[in-house]
C-alpha cells in the first residue's frame, strides 16, 4: 500500500488520530463519534440512518486494513468502531446534552461489558467485521435503552 494511502487509513480508523491517545482510546474515539453525531444530527432521520450505515461499512473496510498496516489484531488504535457505535447510539434522538451524555455513557458501559452478542462477535469474528460489528450491536442495545427511557420519561 502507498505511504499517503496507508496514512489516510491509519488517520481515519483512529479516528483522526484520537485513538492515539494514551488513555482510553476508545473514549477518545467515542467522543469523536458524538462531535459527528452534532453535524449530523440536522440530517432527516432516513438519510441520518443511511450515512450511518455507510460509515459502517467504510469502517469494517478502514478497520481490517489498518488492522493488517498494525500487524495485530484489533489494536487500540483503531476506533472507528467506537465512532460508529456512537453514531448508532445516538440515532433517531434528540441532539441535546442530556441524551449524548447519556449515549455516551451507556455505550461505553455496553462496548466494555459487551453483552450477547457481542462478545460472540468480539471473539469469533476477524478482521474489520469482528472489531467493527460487536460495537454496532453495543450501539444497537444503547439506543434501544435510550429510546425506551425516551418513551417513559
Amino acid at each position: 500500500m502507498r505511504r499517503p494511502v496507508r496514512s489516510l487509513v491509519l488517520f481515519f480508523a483512529s479516528g483522526c488520530c484520537s485513538g492515539y491517545a494514551p488513555l482510553a482510546p476508545g473514549t477518545a474515539g467515542s467522543i469523536v463519534g458524538l462531535l459527528l453525531f452534532y453535524l449530523l444530527a440536522t440530517l432527516p432521520p432516513a438519510l441520518y440512518c443511511a450515512v450511518t450505515f455507510i460509515i459502517i461499512l467504510i469502517a469494517i473496510w478502514l478497520a481490517g486494513k489498518a488492522e493488517t498496516l498494525l500487524g495485530r489484531n484489533d489494536p487500540p488504535q483503531i476506533v472507528i468502531d467506537e465512532i460508529a457505535g456512537q453514531l448508532i447510539t445516538l440515532a433517531v434522538l434528540p441532539a441535546n446534552w442530556i441524551y449524548m451524555l447519556a449515549g455516551f455513557l451507556l455505550f461505553r458501559l455496553l462496548d466494555i461489558i459487551k453483552p450477547w452478542p457481542a462478545n460472540k462477535i468480539n471473539s469469533d469474528m476477524r478482521g474489520g467485521a469482528g472489531i467493527v460489528l460487536d460495537d454496532v450491536v453495543a450501539g444497537l442495545y444503547a439506543n434501544f435503552i435510550l429510546q425506551l427511557a425516551r418513551l417513559v420519561f
